[in-house]
């Protein structure tokens, strides 16, 4: 019998509940193969194509199997970019927000001491990139004794972009009682040799991909010269005339370049590259994320792990040179059953990247003609009506589950012996709220935030304001946004 829910699973009400409320109708391929496997604590090897809902196969679990009372993390989830670092943690928060599970995202380009101030507060799972999860381990800021779960999230990725020392280097550091799960887009040997090494007899999950990419991308290739692809770019975009579109370059210079030159035509463009400081990339994928604009213009380092719906084209402006990179690439498009179209312009010295490029897939691509001038002009009046009109702004996932939560401010922490389970004793006493009522809590030295589900924030607040916790009188009140 397959499973076609997920409350047919051995997962709690409120991790049910989350998905729900996530908008997760029935788990995909890799979610219902690797769930009942992970949820028994089994060593898992995993292959499956980018977009195919690889991060919640592994969230659901970790939310369902860490224990809220500890406070120290129990889980560990170490990614090749900090993007996606912050998006682990988002979707570890969402998925475990009814169970209270709290999640920190550690990264290079941040400030240590913020990061090590997280840490010090109760944490179930800590989501990484491997030098900046080696630098917390190595100064004693990462208690490792409770951590029981290992995720090693594309793997194939951490290789390429030569963190496989570091990651190896932190594994050694970690308890070898503990359950590892790896998930990758491809399985190069270093990486099978790592998990060999490191795992207790991992069972091995494959989702076969239709070749090596979705069936939902319509694959396309078009030759042009050097000189003339900025042009090309333009015409195609007018036919084609994307809702929500991502446009590869091979280097930064490039992607400014382009960018300049779109946004003087009048393009809804912003950019990011691996030269803009992190606060600025993450700005700029959030308002895509938002819609508040059509056009990305991206260097690879955007291509991996990024979670948008509804990105209708990919255009690889540059070819990749690396072949693996083609199918992260175009991975952004077509996610989660969705169609798709994949256009890459190649200009007559690159055939050999195309080959190698058609050898990975296993397909040759379509070699489509230019748009003629004809078809541009036809096109030519949508395209611009379309560039005058607001973008749909397009709603957050999490957005039904942040709707009736209230953040409270608490002036007390721990420097007033308070914990966690003081704000849950007292709050679930109050007439009219439940445990189930209270959200993610936060104690830091001085200050406190607990969040209030299910509407019931005003209520709380009111009482609280005449409620001492562990018999001290705290000032209450909303926190600011």
């Amino acid at each position: 019998m397959s499973i076609k829910q997920f409350k047919d699973y051995k997962l709690s009400d409120e991790i049910v509940r989350a998905l729900s409320d996530l908008g997760y109708q029935a788990p995909t391929e890799v979610q219902s193969k690797v769930l009942p496997l992970a949820l028994e604590k089994e060593d898992l090897v995993v292959r499956s194509q980018t977009g195919s809902g690889k991060t919640a196969s592994f969230g659901i679990p970790i939310c369902e199997l860490v224990a809220w009372e500890e406070n120290k993390p129990q889980a560990l989830v170490l990614t090749p970019t900090r993007e996606l670092a912050v998006q682990v943690k988002e979707d570890i928060t969402n998925i475990g927000r009814y169970k209270r599970i709290k999640a920190a995202a550690v990264y290079g380009k941040s400030p240590f001491h913020r990061q090590k101030l997280e840490l010090k507060q109760k944490n179930h799972v800590v989501v990484g990139t491997p030098g900046r999860v080696l630098d917390h381990i190595e100064k004693g800021t990462f208690p490792l004794d409770k951590l029981a779960y290992l995720v090693i999230d594309e793997a194939d990725e951490m290789l390429n972009m030569g963190f496989i020392e570091q990651v190896e280097a932190i594994i050694q550091e970690l308890p070898a009682a503990r359950v590892t799960l790896t998930f990758s887009a491809t399985l190069p040997e270093d990486v099978e040799a790592l998990c060999h090494k490191y795992m207790k007899k991992p069972v091995h999950v494959e989702i076969k991909a239709t070749g090596i990419t979705t069936d939902k991308i319509d694959h396309s290739m078009i030759e042009v010269k050097e000189d003339d692809k900025l042009t090309l770019l333009k015409n195609v975009t007018t036919v084609e005339n994307p809702d929500s579109c991502i446009i590869f370059c091979r280097t930064k210079e490039n992607v400014d370049t382009l960018c300049d030159e779109l946004d003087r035509s009048g393009y809804p463009v912003d950019k990011i590259h691996g030269g803009m400081i992190q606060e600025a990339r993450f700005e700029v994928m959030d308002d895509f994320k938002r819609g508040e604009f059509r056009y990305l213009i991206a260097t690879d380092v955007a291509a991996r792990g990024i979670d948008i719906e509804n990105i209708t084209h990919v255009i690889n402006y540059d070819i990749p040179m690396e072949k693996e990179s083609y199918v992260h690439r175009t991975g952004r498009t077509g996610r989660a059953g969705s169609a798709g179209k994949a256009i890459t312009f190649c200009t007559p010295y690159e055939d050999k990247f195309l080959a190698e490029i058609e050898g990975y897939i296993g397909f040759t691509i379509p070699k489509l003609q230019p748009p003629s001038q004809d078809t541009v002009a036809k096109a030519k009046a949508d395209f611009e009506r379309k560039l005058e009109t607001e973008p749909d702004f397009k709603s957050d996932k999490s957005e039904q589950l942040n709707r009736d939560i209230m953040k409270l401010y608490f002036n007390g922490g721990k420097k007033k012996k308070i914990r966690a389970v003081d704000f849950v004793g007292t709050i679930a006493k109050i007439e009219g709220v439940s445990a189930d009522d209270i959200g993610i809590i936060t104690i830091q030295e001085n200050l406190s935030y607990v969040e209030i589900l299910n509407g019931k924030g005003p209520l709380v607040l009111h009482a609280m304001k005449k409620t001492t916790v562990k018999g001290k009188m705290l000032k209450v009140h909303e926190a600011r946004k």
